[in-house]
């Protein structure tokens, strides 16, 4: 079933120009915080981690500094793992997700691992709650050579010298209620198509690598998350989000080909995790945890598999 997207911005099944985006950022408004939910909480991590920041972020009147959290004590020889967050700043527990695994869980890895750890890329969308940048493009389809989007680029830029040395690189997301009621309906507006509704899948669920899976890593975490919060079926046709099902709880995407954060690096473990916050059988807390749980799992697995 199809169905034209309708939206107050623009006419339908005409494309968005400049104006049409103008219109949509100046209705987008600031519901909360990335210096006190987030920015303070890096900071305070800057006693035992070093803070690198790697860009500003320029939105006029706006700006936010970009930062990622660093091991101390780097050494050269060791292998590098990445943790990235907030690429879509309204999925919340991939913020405080790597958050939380810095501040309870990451100096057990000292001297094992040299951790990047990037909890928001995207802190315009984390104030304003959205899947979209102010330029209502979406930076997980962006992470591109010369990338015009200031979110991709900028953390293509801090990642390009360790992109042979990454080892295992998780990005922490959601599949949220408002994908389908908002933004997917969104997406097809400002693209002049028609809206195909689809399903939102109740639980957590990994996306692997099309071109290079690691079936037996994806199912590790899968079952570190298990632990914490409930796996996503497949719907009837044996999918999730549109995709076949692979492992429970598994799908793959082309990663590279797709502009996905996950494919930033040439890391030999890559997965993207999908946390379902507005399900009755979760809470805010354990979709945080699962995170958490997830980079666990993900750098234990990558750890013993290089040993």
């Amino acid at each position: 079933m199809t169905k034209q997207a309708t939206s107050p911005i623009g006419t339908p099944g005409v494309p968005w120009g400049p104006a049409e985006v103008a219109a949509w950022r100046a209705g987008q408004t600031r519901k909360r915080s990335f210096e006190a939910e987030v920015l303070g909480a890096i900071q305070a991590l800057g006693e035992r981690w070093d803070l690198v920041q790697y860009g500003r972020l320029d939105y006029p009147p706006d700006t936010y500094p970009l930062l990622a959290i660093k091991s101390r004590n780097w050494r050269d020889e060791l292998p590098c793992a990445l943790v990235t967050g907030g690429v879509h700043g309204y999925e919340t527990s991939g913020v405080h997700g790597a958050l939380r695994f810095v501040g309870e869980h990451a100096a057990s890895y000292e001297g094992r691992v040299n951790l990047m750890v990037v909890p928001c890329v995207s802190p315009w969308a984390y104030e304003r709650i959205h899947r979209w940048n102010a330029q209502a493009i979406d930076p997980n389809r962006s992470f591109r050579q010369d990338s015009p989007v200031q979110e991709s680029a900028a953390l293509m830029r801090l990642v390009e010298p360790l992109r042979d040395r990454v080892l295992v690189h998780i990005d922490l997301h959601e599949t949220t209620d408002s994908d389908e009621s908002e933004f997917r309906p969104a997406l097809a507006a400002r693209d002049g198509v028609a809206f195909v509704p689809g399903n939102i899948p109740d639980g957590f669920y990994l996306v692997g690598d099309t071109q290079d899976p690691q079936p037996a890593f994806q199912r590790a975490v899968i079952a570190a998350v298990a632990k914490v919060t409930h796996i996503a079926p497949a719907d009837a046709e044996g999918q999730i989000i549109g995709s076949p099902v692979v492992a429970p709880g598994v799908i793959n995407y082309p990663l590279r080909q797709l502009g996905l954060c996950a494919s930033i690096t040439n890391a030999t473990y890559k997965t993207t995790t999908e946390v379902y916050p507005d399900s009755p059988r979760a809470t805010a807390e354990q979709c945080n945890e699962a995170q958490s749980a997830a980079v666990r799992a993900a750098i234990d697995f990558a750890l013993a598999a290089k040993a």
